[in-house]
């Protein structure tokens, strides 16, 4: 596998420039022989090259946002699906296009037959080169190495991808560094969990010294740190990290897009949501919307709003208690619209009221913020910004991500925001809306974990 390691980034594009290229190929012959000739002035074959050009931008800008060129890191379903998000993004955009060009809304048909002609392209492409990339780079053989946390959660992950990763052997850093190391060469890989900060330094530093690839799961500091931006006032090195949240420009850059993407939401989803009002007021003549209180920035308080999906009075008992799976407080019509997340939509009004952001970590209950502090310390730092419709966490999470982790992805987002992260975030959400295992927000089954965690890591900061 090394003798190859050094040309994976020519294979994988590689890969990707067969399947644009076939694509656009496709795209040239549908607009060669059903648009052009719609045209005022037909293109010429300077034309036709500049129409192909510009589908193919587009096709790679849209695998960028969906992942669609990440051959070797998604699953051959995960792949297919999100190609064929960016090749349905590519040819709207491809429709709008031509619709500007002719100067009237042309036939569909044509761009629907290239579309299924594509996705079986894409489907055949993702076996093939996914197969070609594991036989030229097999899993790794990895030795895994733990401290006082559990380790049962990622090794059950880690197994999920076989293709990538083979625990060969695990090991307790009880074993003593020396020992270790001597382990350490036995294998292509090395997974460091969390563990005692000087003891992860001491293998950082020899796998780097061995040229040993190494997969580590981030503290809270590194989270922090990974953001730090280099400074060279002297011959020494610093990392500063500002660690305030969003600044000013970024504040208000940020309310310009949630105020005119919610309006543009309202204005285009007003329909469905007259059509979901009407059908929760059928039911059983409830109110339509719920309102729920929820911490947003610096801890306020504000009251969220959604389509109520269960009985009324679902918590007249007092208390929070979260829905379960067949939970029987979900109306029929709550089971179709929370399926779909239609029942978040109302949240539109909150983003323009102020008291949330389109992207951001997802505002959680008082009680809940409460109780989670308690247990760790640092779920106040995910409330440096405001709480977001969708985020960091819903797009890159899992149904099974812990609460821990989940706490790592906000703060991934807010170390590092930028524009064209929400912009990434926003596009991203479209894909996971399909997904079985992206997440929501913390859950109350989740203290435990919480709790586990946060008492393991207090014995072994103890210890250090």
């Amino acid at each position: 596998m090394k003798n190859y390691e050094q040309y994976k980034r020519i294979v994988k594009f590689i890969f990707s420039l067969i399947v644009l290229s076939l694509e656009m190929v496709a795209f040239w012959y549908i607009w060669l022989n059903f648009y052009n000739q719609r045209m005022e002035s037909p293109y010429n074959r300077t034309g036709h090259w500049l129409m192909v050009t510009v589908y193919g931008i587009f096709l790679v800008l849209f695998n960028i946002l969906y992942g669609g060129f990440r051959v070797g890191y998604l699953r051959t379903g995960n792949m297919i699906y999100s190609q064929f998000l960016a090749t349905f993004g590519a040819n709207a955009m491809a429709y709008l296009q031509i619709t500007l060009l002719t100067k009237s809304f042309q036939s569909i048909f044509p761009l629907l037959v290239m579309t299924i002609i594509e996705f079986l392209v894409i489907s055949v492409w993702s076996f093939l080169s996914t197969r070609l990339y594991r036989f030229l780079y097999p899993s790794r053989s990895v030795l895994l190495i733990y401290g006082e946390h559990p380790v049962a959660g990622l090794m059950s992950k880690i197994h999920t991808r076989n293709d990538r990763f083979v625990i060969g052997e695990t090991m307790h850093i009880s074993a003593g560094i020396k020992l270790i190391k001597e382990r350490i060469n036995k294998y292509q890989g090395v997974v460091i969990c969390d563990i005692p900060s000087h003891m992860r330094n001491m293998i950082l530093k020899y796998c780097y010294e061995k040229a040993i690839r190494t997969y580590s799961t981030p503290k809270i500091s590194d989270v922090i740190i990974r953001s730090s931006e280099s400074l060279h006032l002297f011959d020494t090195p610093l990392l500063l990290s500002r660690n305030n949240g969003l600044s000013f420009d970024q504040r208000v850059v940020k309310r310009v897009v949630d105020i005119a993407l919610s309006l543009t939401a309202l204005i285009l989803l007003s329909p469905i949501f007259a059509v979901t009002a009407i059908a929760i007021k059928m039911y059983d003549r409830g109110p339509a919307f719920y309102f729920q209180e929820r911490c947003t920035i610096n801890g306020r308080v504000f009251r969220i709003c959604k389509f109520r999906s269960m009985i009324v009075d679902a918590e007249k008992g007092g208390g929070s208690i979260p829905a379960a799976n067949q939970d029987p407080r979900i109306t029929p019509v709550g089971k179709i619209i929370r399926a779909t997340r239609i029942d978040e939509l109302p949240q539109i009004f909150n983003i323009l009221k102020g008291d949330m952001s389109i992207v951001g970590p997802r505002p959680e209950r008082v009680e809940h913020v409460e109780l989670y502090t308690k247990q760790i310390p640092e779920f106040v730092y995910r409330m440096k910004v405001k709480g977001g419709l969708t985020g960091y966490a819903q797009v890159y999470g899992k149904y099974n991500t812990t609460a821990y982790d989940k706490l790592k992805l906000d703060l991934m987002y807010i170390q590092n925001y930028s524009l064209l992260l929400d912009i990434e975030i926003i596009f991203k959400t479209v894909k996971i809306l399909f997904l079985k295992e992206s997440t929501e927000g913390f859950d109350v089954e989740e203290v435990e974990a919480i709790t586990s965690e946060s008492k393991t890591k207090k014995k072994t900061n103890m210890k250090i």
